[in-house]
C-alpha cells in the first residue's frame, strides 16, 4: 500500500497537469481567434471608411482646347490650376462630409455646386480664348463630375436603406440644438414630415445677398449685354440656393448651410462679379473691390 500511494498521486498529478494544459491552449486559442475577429472586424471598418470616402472624377479640359493664343495663355493657365483647385476642395469636403446627410447629400451638396463652379470657369476659359480666336463650343459638357470608387455608391446606398433613418434622427439630434419637435416629426417619416416642412417655412429661412447692380460704376454700351446676362445670373444663383435649403432641410450636420450653400453660393459669386468686372474694364476702367459683394448670409 505504502508504494502503490505514490504511484496512484504521480497518476493524478500528471492527469490534472494534462487537464491544466488542455484548458490553457483552448484559453490561447479562444484568444488569438478573439483578436483575429477584432482585427476582422477593424479592417473591415477601415475598409468601409475608405469606400465611403470615394473621390469626384471630372472630365480633362485642358486637352479638350484649340490652339491657345499666346495673349490668352495666362488667364487659360490660371483657370486650369482653378479646375484642379475646385476638384481638391470637393475631394476634401468629401471625406469631412462622410455619413452626412440623405440619399442625395454627395450629389447636392458636392457634385452640383462642382458643377456650376467648373460651369463658371470652362466659360472663362472660352472667353479668354475667343478674344483673339474662334470660341471654342460644346466645353460646358465636360463640367459635370461624378464619383470614383464603385464601393462607394453600394455603401452609401445600404446605408440609406438601413441606417438613413438612423442618420437622419442624428441630424435630428443635432437639430435639437433648435427644434426638438421637428426631430420628433422626422421620426413619423410620413406626411407629417411634409407638414412639418410647410409649417416650417419660417424655419427653413433663406439666403440674403449684398446688391451688385447699385456699386457698378458707368457701363459701356459694349458691355451692357455681358453685365446684364451676369446680374441676372447672380438672381438666379440666389435662387437656387434658397431652393436648396428648402430641399435639404434636415440634412447634414450644424454646419451643413454654410458649408454646401452659402460657401459654395459665394465662390459662384465671386466669378460671376470678376465677369462683370472684366466685361467693363475691357473699355473703361475695371471696377475694383466688388469681391466684398460676394459673400452672402443665412437668415430664419
Amino acid at each position: 500500500m505504502s508504494r502503490a500511494l505514490p504511484k496512484y498521486n504521480k497518476r493524478r498529478v500528471g492527469i490534472i497537469g494534462g487537464a491544466a494544459a488542455v484548458a490553457l491552449s483552448g484559453a490561447i486559442i479562444a484568444g488569438n481567434a478573439l483578436a483575429g475577429e477584432t482585427s476582422k472586424t477593424n479592417t473591415a471598418a477601415g475598409v468601409t471608411t475608405k469606400a465611403a470616402a470615394a473621390t469626384v472624377n471630372c472630365p480633362a479640359v485642358a486637352n479638350r482646347l484649340p490652339a491657345i493664343p499666346a495673349s490668352a495663355q495666362a488667364e487659360v493657365t490660371r483657370n486650369l490650376a482653378l479646375l484642379d483647385t475646385q476638384i481638391a476642395e470637393a475631394n476634401t469636403r468629401l471625406v469631412n462630409t462622410v455619413g452626412q446627410g440623405g440619399p442625395n447629400f454627395v450629389q447636392n451638396a458636392i457634385l452640383g455646386p462642382l458643377k456650376d463652379k467648373r460651369v463658371a470657369t470652362i466659360n472663362r476659359i472660352a472667353t479668354a480664348i475667343g478674344r483673339t480666336a474662334a470660341k471654342p463650343v460644346g466645353l460646358d459638357a465636360l463640367a459635370p463630375c461624378g464619383l470614383n470608387g464603385a464601393a462607394a455608391a453600394p455603401s452609401q446606398g445600404g446605408n440609406n436603406g438601413k441606417g438613413n433613418a438612423g442618420n437622419n434622427g442624428n441630424a435630428g439630434n443635432q437639430g435639437n440644438k433648435g427644434n426638438n419637435g421637428n426631430a420628433g416629426n422626422n421620426a413619423n417619416q410620413g406626411n407629417n414630415a411634409n407638414a412639418g416642412n410647410a409649417g416650417n417655412n419660417g424655419g427653413v429661412g433663406t439666403i440674403s445677398c449684398p446688391d451688385v447692380a447699385s456699386q457698378l460704376p458707368a457701363i459701356p454700351a459694349s458691355a451692357q449685354a455681358e453685365v446684364t446676362r451676369n446680374l441676372e445670373l447672380l438672381n438666379t444663383q440666389i435662387a437656387e440656393a434658397n431652393t436648396r435649403l428648402v430641399n435639404t432641410v434636415g440634412q447634414g450636420g450644424p454646419n451643413f448651410v454654410q458649408n454646401a450653400i452659402v460657401g459654395p453660393l459665394k465662390d459662384k459669386r465671386v466669378a460671376t462679379i470678376n465677369r462683370i468686372a472684366t466685361a467693363i474694364g475691357r473699355t473703361a476702367a475695371k471696377p475694383a473691390g466688388l469681391d466684398s459683394l460676394a459673400a452672402c448670409s443665412f437668415s430664419k
